[in-house]
C-alpha cells in the first residue's frame, strides 16, 4: 500500500479552496493508497513515512518563499517529491521565461525590474505589472503610460517586499481568444481549459480577483501543443515532470505564446474534466511505486 502525501495549505475536506484535493485523495484511497492531504508547513508531518510527496495546493508558497525553499530542501531528503526540488526551485522564479526565450520558445517578452532598480516602464501601449515570484494574479495590475505615477507605487511596493517585477506587454489577445491552460500529467497531454482576462484596466494591484474567470474546456490546437511540448522540451535537465501545466496567450500575429510554464502547484481544472481524474490516479500511483 504506497503512502501518498499531497501537499496543501488548505487540507479541509469541504469546503476546500483547491476543490480537487478532496476527491483526489477519495479516489487515491479508493485505488488502495494510503492518501492524506498534509500542510505543507506542519512541523509534526514525517514526510519519511510517505513513498511520495506530491505538491498540489501550496498556494501561499510565494508569500512564504524562504520558508516554502527551506521545506523543499527537507522534504526532498526526506522522500520522493513531484515535482523535484531543483525543478521546483527553478520554476518558483519566473525568470525562467527568459531563458526558455533564449532556447527558441516563443515567449511573451518580459522584462525583470530588481530592488534597487530604476522605474524604467513602458512610455507606449498597455503594460502588465507582475512579480517574478507570485500565484493566483498576486500583485498583478494592467497599465497604460497615462498610469504611470500608480505604476510606480505598485513597482516601489513590491520593491519594498524584496520582489523582483516583471514587465510585460498587454497581450491584446487574451480579450478576444483567452488564455489556454494545457494540463499534462504522467508526461501526456491531460486535458486543456481556456479562460477570459484576469486584469481589468484600473484594478488596483491589491485587489481581490478571481484568477480563473470563465473557465471552459478546450480542445488545444497544433501550434499550440507544439509550443507546449518545446517549453517542456526546454526546461533544464530534462527532468520527468509528473505535472505541469503551460499558460498560453495569442501574440500580435495571431500565433500562440507561452504566458507561464506552472511547474510548482497548478489547480488541475479536474472539477471541470472528470474524466481525467483517473488518469491522474494512475500516474500518481505509478510514480509512488516507481523504483
Amino acid at each position: 500500500m504506497p503512502r501518498i502525501a499531497l501537499a496543501t495549505y488548505d487540507p479541509r475536506p469541504e469546503p476546500s479552496n483547491d476543490r480537487d484535493l478532496p476527491v483526489l485523495v477519495e479516489r487515491l484511497r479508493a485505488a488502495g493508497a494510503w492518501a492524506d492531504a498534509v500542510p505543507w508547513d506542519d512541523p509534526a508531518v514525517d514526510w519519511a513515512s510517505y513513498d511520495l510527496t506530491v505538491i498540489r495546493s501550496t498556494w501561499d508558497y510565494s508569500w512564504r518563499a524562504e520558508e516554502f525553499a527551506a521545506w523543499l530542501e527537507r522534504c526532498g531528503k526526506a522522500t520522493r517529491l513531484a515535482n523535484p526540488v531543483d525543478v521546483v526551485r527553478w520554476n518558483a522564479d519566473k525568470r525562467y521565461l527568459g531563458l526558455l526565450a533564449a532556447a527558441g520558445v516563443p515567449t511573451v517578452p518580459t522584462r525583470y525590474l530588481a530592488p534597487g532598480e530604476s522605474a524604467d516602464l513602458p512610455g507606449t501601449g498597455e503594460y502588465v505589472l507582475k512579480p517574478a515570484s507570485g500565484a493566483g494574479a498576486r500583485y498583478a495590475a494592467r497599465y497604460t503610460p497615462a498610469e504611470h505615477e500608480t505604476a510606480v507605487r505598485h513597482l516601489e511596493r513590491m520593491h519594498a517586499e524584496g520582489l523582483t517585477a516583471m514587465v510585460q506587454p498587454y497581450m491584446r489577445g487574451i480579450d478576444a481568444e483567452g488564455e489556454r491552460a494545457l494540463q499534462f500529467f504522467g508526461g501526456e497531454l491531460l486535458h486543456a481549459s481556456r479562460k477570459q482576462a484576469v486584469l481589468a484596466p484600473g484594478t488596483p494591484y491589491d485587489a481581490d480577483r478571481n484568477p480563473h474567470p470563465g473557465l471552459t474546456p478546450w480542445r488545444p490546437t497544433e501550434a499550440e501543443l507544439a509550443v507546449a511540448h518545446a517549453a517542456l522540451a526546454a526546461v533544464p535537465g530534462g527532468p520527468d515532470l509528473l505535472y505541469a501545466r503551460v499558460d498560453l496567450v495569442d501574440g500580435e500575429d495571431g500565433e500562440p505564446r507561452l504566458m507561464e510554464l506552472e511547474l510548482v502547484e497548478p489547480n488541475l481544472f479536474l472539477w471541470l474534466h472528470p474524466g481525467s481524474l483517473p488518469r491522474v490516479v494512475r500516474a500518481i500511483l505509478a510514480a509512488a511505486t516507481a523504483a
